[in-house]
């Protein structure tokens, strides 16, 4: 039996493996990239976060939220650690559940899923793109520029628009779309935010461990909590891509407010300016935040209520020192969308799931046609989860499709 793979990346990969350890599977894996799991090396900031020992529902998103349990009931956690301590890879569990490998390199994780794939007897095919994929006879027929392939069963596991230098691209939806399935409107997804406000440049470049909220008036949109960066158009960092997927749908006017000390109340953080006042009569309000925050953040915060740098801490009022409390604890930035599928790591939306089977991955429309990974609809909160829907998606379908299952 013949199975052809289209696309080489964390679902892909995984498909090829398990479908190979099918004696009677002959897998061919086309990828249209120069190298297999290309985009694997940029996850994690070059680290590879590639599961979450929390896996709870709400990480887990797209129209069926159950037909994504479905599929990460049968390889959760525990089966993705142990299937990839077979393949000779350590990992380490941080504080907060991201898992990454021991060596902290990308490269690990993509080297022994290539080599395991090589050693099983997967043929891999790079700089080849799937230019279509129709039915031939009980088969099928996928046309790359340089060849035709036959295969009995095809899975597509082509990933999303995301990350178009890395391999992302639409060319997954349309071969699945050739094929009768329907897609849903697509949005990027933990991806960088706009702000329309000229302060963010004065502070490219600087961190803070903050909440962040998108809000509409008095409503609140999407929350998170960590580490955001300052860019020169916006913010950045893991907290900002948790609010993505929500800010990326949203078209009406909003703000991003950040409490820049989330772990104090505001009555504290007024205390504190309060004592540091009386403390220090003769320093200038310049240096007002110093040792709070980030000097250029603090700079940032004093000018926007508006003191004078050369302003003596001695002279300021109560009432200068409340809004000081008030702006570290609500600094707002016009909210003016996010960046495009080019930054995205994860695209929100794509193939209908209610067109496969939870069970096999199989199409419910055309028997023998499976698919898998971010093609399909389900993405996850940043922090390990979109990889570990690869490794579940792609497992279940390759087993599905060799006939292991």
């Amino acid at each position: 039996m013949n199975l052809l793979i289209l696309g080489g990346g964390a679902s892909g990969l995984i498909a090829a493996i398990e479908a190979a350890r099918v004696p009677a599977c002959r897998v061919t894996l086309l990828e249209r990239q120069a190298r297999v799991g290309r985009k694997l090396l940029a996850t994690g900031n070059g680290r590879c976060n590639l599961t979450n020992t929390d896996l709870s529902p709400v990480h887990f998103h797209g129209a069926d939220a159950a037909f994504a349990q479905n599929v990460l009931r049968r390889f959760g956690l525990e089966d993705t650690l142990s299937f990839f301590s077979g393949l000779g890879l350590l990992t380490a569990a941080e504080p907060g559940g991201r898992v990454y490998p021991f060596s902290d390199s990308a490269n690990s994780v993509a080297d022994v899923l290539r080599l395991t794939a090589e050693q099983r007897g997967v043929r891999i095919v790079t700089g080849a793109e799937a230019r279509s994929a129709v039915r031939s006879g009980r088969g099928f027929s996928v046309e790359t520029e340089e060849a035709s392939y036959q295969a009995d069963r095809l899975i597509v596991a082509c990933g999303g628009a995301a990350g178009a230098k890395l391999g992302g691209g639409v060319g997954g939806y349309r071969l699945l779309e050739g094929f009768g399935h329907r897609r849903t409107k697509l949005y990027p997804s933990l991806v960088q935010l706009r702000a329309d406000d000229r302060c963010t440049r004065a502070l490219k470049g600087v961190r803070a461990d903050a909440e962040i909220a998108l809000r509409d008036g008095t409503r609140v949109l999407a929350r998170s909590a960590g580490e955001i960066q300052f860019t020169e158009y916006g913010v950045s960092g893991p907290a900002a891509f948790e609010i993505s997927r929500t800010a990326a749908q949203y078209t009406g006017r909003a703000q991003l407010c950040l409490d820049l000390v989330r772990t104090l109340p505001q009555t504290q953080v007024l205390a504190m300016l309060t004592q540091k006042a009386a403390a220090f009569p003769e320093l200038t309000a310049e240096n007002l935040l110093t040792g709070m925050l980030h000097n250029r953040l603090g700079r940032t915060v004093v000018q926007r209520c508006e003191l004078a740098f050369e302003t003596r801490l001695g002279a300021l009022t109560e009432a200068a020192l409340s809004r000081v409390a008030a702006c570290i604890k609500r600094f707002t930035l016009p909210f003016a969308g996010t960046l495009g599928f080019e930054s995205a790591q994860v695209t929100a939306g794509g193939i209908e799931t209610a067109g496969f089977d939870p069970n096999t991955m199989q199409s419910c429309l055309v028997p023998g046609l499976y698919a898998c990974g971010e093609v399909l609809d389900v993405d996850g909160d940043c922090g390990g989860y979109n990889l570990q829907w690869a490794w579940s998606s792609g497992r279940l379908a390759g087993r599905s499709a060799g006939g292991a299952v």
